[in-house]
């Protein structure tokens, strides 16, 4: 269906925007939480994507509950529209199998939810941000499970944080070399083979588990720069949280209609 929607997400270091325009992701942007005097700025350029149309809404997720009140006021005021905020006031597109479905992250439901819907199977989907997630897909098209690792940046700062003799602030890279000839290369070297170790893992268990291989997808911030060019990595889709966020919306919208 076709919808004019600014699909919003709340991360934990970063916040997220974008804007469907008749039913396309036309732009997405981010910017930091800390820029917060910034959001409203933000939040109306990418509204200004809608033009003059009339039907436009907005719709998000968050994982930072404090930030719930903040955002809302900036998109008020950038646009003068209520967020509709999926797993409130709307429902989430996938059925969710863990122990607690209500405590399984609302990020990780909606890009497990978006990646089912364009491959319509089982699937691994693996989220690199702030913490790296690998969310199991069935083919009934649910969350099953998975696992929660900190992110490339949170591995190197806690490596910094912990190690005496460590350098501090290392940034994240995907060294060139085929080992670490420097302790800032090798910081990188582990980390990138913790994360890529973890991701084959978990794909070979499930792979175990239903008889068959699934598909790899990645999406976050950090995907392209550490699975790039990786074959076990089916594609890359950086934009997968939108996606989730639009389809909860389009469900919503469908269900109103009947």
């Amino acid at each position: 269906m076709d919808i004019n929607l600014l699909v919003i997400g709340v991360g934990n270091s970063r916040l997220h925007v974008g804007a469907f325009v008749g039913a396309e992701l036309k732009r997405v942007k981010h910017i930091a939480l800390s820029q917060k005097a910034d959001w409203p700025n933000l939040l109306a350029e990418i509204w200004g994507e809608f033009g003059d149309t009339p039907d436009a809404e907005v719709a998000g997720c968050c994982v930072v509950p404090d930030l719930l009140g903040p955002v809302s006021e900036a998109v008020r005021q950038a646009t003068g529209e209520d967020v509709q905020w999926v797993g409130t006031d709307l429902s989430v597109p996938i059925t969710v199998t863990t122990d607690e479905p209500t405590k399984t992250g609302i990020d990780r439901a909606l890009v497990t939810a978006a990646a089912f819907a364009q491959l319509g199977k089982a699937c691994v989907v693996v989220d690199a941000g702030t913490a790296l997630t690998v969310n199991l897909c069935n083919n009934e098209g649910a969350l099953v499970g998975g696992a929660i690792a900190p992110g490339a940046t949170a591995m190197l700062d806690a490596m910094s944080e912990r190690g005496a003799l460590l350098p501090s602030t290392v940034t994240f890279a995907v060294p060139d070399s085929a080992y670490g000839t420097d302790t800032v290369d090798a910081m990188r070297h582990g980390v990138v083979g913790a994360l890529r170790g973890l991701v084959q893992s978990m794909a070979e268990r499930w792979a175990e588990e239903m008889g068959t291989w699934p598909e790899v997808i990645a999406t976050g911030g950090d995907a392209a720069a550490l699975f790039d060019g990786w074959e076990i990595v089916h594609a890359i889709s950086p934009d997968l949280l939108m996606y989730g966020i639009a389809l909860a919306y389009a469900e919503h919208q469908l269900k109103s209609d009947e």
